[in-house]
């Protein structure tokens, strides 16, 4: 039985034999390499980190374009470090997975040092000290959720740990993003040394956002003398620290079952799925779809790594924004959006298996290609049309992909504005194209209204997913039931805060509330609304 580890990997006859591709390089000596000159770091060791961003760097290495490794830094959930990374030498089990059923196995050892970003353990939080002072350090990156960044909580006011974070100074921080300002506070002291901070979280303006929160947090603790006011300086000129753009796109779900037990069918064994404390699904193996993209804006400070030989895109910002809102606003997040909020409705608990539906895959191609299109932003460096081929015809229908309609649904009161508002306002401003014509968009922001009573097309109940607005949002619904034609849905739709334009104004608030009762006439409802208006 294969395992993975450091030593059991020099058994190349056997891996091969069993279809994965062993790393190309001297891992001993770029792990070496690494103590000494350390050049990457990276806070969030999930997922997409390892699925995607490790394997990036692993292609610079097999070729000898890069001679480091990166660290890896955990700041949430310590267990993924003890129980995924140290166990197994840092090695991770990629298997990549087409619609087709066909795996791509590799084993992806470019993570040569897994460190938690823990004040508690000394080694760890020392070695991170020393890594930031070290004038060779090029870039620190980030895959820690947009929660990650955010200071304040919904009432607009600092979270508690941030507060204490600020009383305290860069001695004891606690929230990431302190501890992210006292290291570069480290580095400032240490001889003002340049290095970047790159985002790769899939949220807006990424890089603004986590500049904004160090530069926060530094501003507090220069007011009460606790940093000197030179570090602010040291933070805000570019020519020392930038924060550039990104936008990261590559679906990398839990550790699958059934790809669980085709590794074990083809002997590679201790490949167990974990579920830390802090309810974290991880595994030895991370199973991920083939396609990805990483656009970047190429603002540098201190060198970088030449990912763009292992498919990176390095552009200017403007292109990075034209990527990330071709992406968010037509070509992906709102397809996911509408067979999110549809599928918890139908009782679907697989995307792929939504994309088999007729009715489901008609919904999503005419907000794509009919609605969408016609106002989508071509960012140039991507084809906007060939995308969306790629997001329907393969990705969202591979089954070996086991992403679900339930994790999509959280927080779409967020969401919306964006990813169905964003068209709308392009119609608007298109003098030969009129909002109130459109059918597919109104009806997703109907099924979302739908949705949110919690009880499914059957009429049985469901369990909604996380919302910050949940509550109010429910409000404005309470006592509503299948075969009421009255509702305080309006309310709702009234909201621009939440859809970013007045649908009422525009001709389609009414139309999303007749698309609404429809759907509340009784069981089956949904479906025949859906069927009606997408013939």
């Amino acid at each position: 039985m294969l395992r993975l580890s450091f030593n059991r990997i020099s058994d190349a006859s056997a891996w091969a034999a069993a279809g994965v591709e062993l790393p190309q390089f001297d891992i001993a000596q770029v792990a070496k390499n690494t103590g000494s000159k350390p050049e990457w770091v990276h806070f969030g060791a999930g997922n997409i980190f390892r699925g995607f961003v490790a394997n990036a760097h692993q292609k610079l290495l097999d070729s000898g374009k890069a001679d480091t490794g990166i660290i890896a830094a955990e700041s949430f959930d310590f267990e993924m470090i003890d129980k995924v990374y140290k166990p197994y030498d840092n090695l991770t089990l990629l298997v990549l997975m087409n619609a087709r059923g066909e795996f791509q196995k590799k084993v992806v050892a470019s993570i040569v040092e897994a460190v938690t970003a823990d004040k508690n353990r000394e080694a760890d939080y020392g070695r991170l000290i020393e890594i930031f002072e070290h004038p060779s350090l090029q870039m620190a990156s980030f895959t820690i959720t947009e929660k990650g960044y955010s200071l304040t909580g919904p009432d607009g006011h600092f979270l508690g740990i941030v507060e204490k974070d600020m009383e305290a100074g860069p001695v004891q921080p606690i929230h990431v993003m302190s501890i992210v300002a006292s290291l570069a506070y480290r580095r400032y002291l240490k001889g003002r040394y340049p290095m970047t901070f790159v985002s790769m979280d899939n949220c807006s303006h990424n890089g603004d956002k986590l500049k904004h929160a160090v530069l926060t947090i530094a501003r507090e603790w220069a007011k009460r003398g606790l940093v000197e006011a030179g570090f602010i300086d040291y933070l805000e000129d570019e020519r020392n620290i930038s924060f550039p753009l990104s936008m990261i796109d590559k679906i990398t779900p839990r550790p699958s079952e059934t790809v669980q037990a085709a590794l074990l069918e083809q002997g590679i064994g201790e490949m167990d799925v974990i579920i830390t404390s802090k309810n974290t699904y991880t595994a030895p193996f991370v199973n991920a779809e083939i396609s990805e993209y990483l656009v970047i804006e190429d603002k540098f400070t201190n060198g970088r790594p030449r990912l763009e030989e292992a498919g990176i895109i390095f552009t200017d910002r403007d292109t990075v924004n034209k990527v990330e809102t071709m992406k968010v606003t037509t070509c992906l997040n709102p397809l996911h959006t509408a067979l999110a909020v549809s599928g918890c409705l139908l009782g679907f608990t697989l995307i792929a298996d939504e994309m088999k539906d007729d009715t489901l895959r008609r919904f999503v191609e005419t907000i794509g290609y009919t609605e969408g299109l016609p106002v989508v932003v071509d960012p140039g460096i991507l084809n906007p049309k060939q995308f969306l081929d790629e997001v329907l015809q393969e990705r969202f229908s591979n089954p070996f992909i086991p992403d679900t309609p339930q994790r999509i649904a959280t927080d779409t009161s967020q969401k919306v504005g964006i990813r169905f508002g964003e068209t709308i306002k392009s119609y608007i401003r298109r003098e030969d194209l009129d909002p109130a014509e459109l059918t597919a968009i109104p009806l997703a922001i109907a099924v979302w209204c739908r949705y949110l009573l919690g009880v499914d097309d059957e009429g049985k109940p469901f369990a909604l997913s996380p919302d910050p607005l949940l509550e109010a949002l429910q409000g404005h619904l309470a006592g509503v039931k299948l075969g009421d034609i009255t509702s305080g849905v309006r309310a709702i739709l009234e909201d621009e805060n939440i859809f970013g334009v007045p649908l009422y104004a525009i001709g389609l608030g009414e139309k999303i509330e007749r698309m609404f009762y429809e759907m509340l006439e009784g069981p089956g409802a949904v479906r025949k609304t859906l069927e009606k208006y997408l013939k």
